[in-house]
């Protein structure tokens, strides 16, 4: 994992999620492939590989640098601003 400025900039303790599921896709009645937890604001989007890329989105918007994985079974984080896991 690379040493990243944005995971030390992330609030503590991690926001709670503010769903359980993308409400984008949700609002657009379709359905995320998988989802992604935004560490700074709780956000929950989809991921790149669905439809909407709702995760991407938000972090154009917002500028959220770091988001995780919201599957079971799976904690890795990103890096939006770097480009890698951290």
């Amino acid at each position: 994992m690379n040493a990243c400025p944005h995971v030390e900039e992330l609030p503590r303790p991690a926001p709670e999620p503010l769903g359980d599921t993308c409400p984008e896709c949700l609002a657009a009645g379709t359905h995320p492939v998988q989802l992604r937890l935004c560490l700074s604001c709780g956000h929950v989007g989809c991921c790149d590989s669905s439809p909407g890329r709702h995760a991407t989105a938000h972090f154009e918007d917002a500028g959220h640098p770091v988001m995780r994985s919201f599957e079971p079974g799976e904690s890795w984080r990103w890096c939006f601003v770097d480009g890698s896991i951290v």
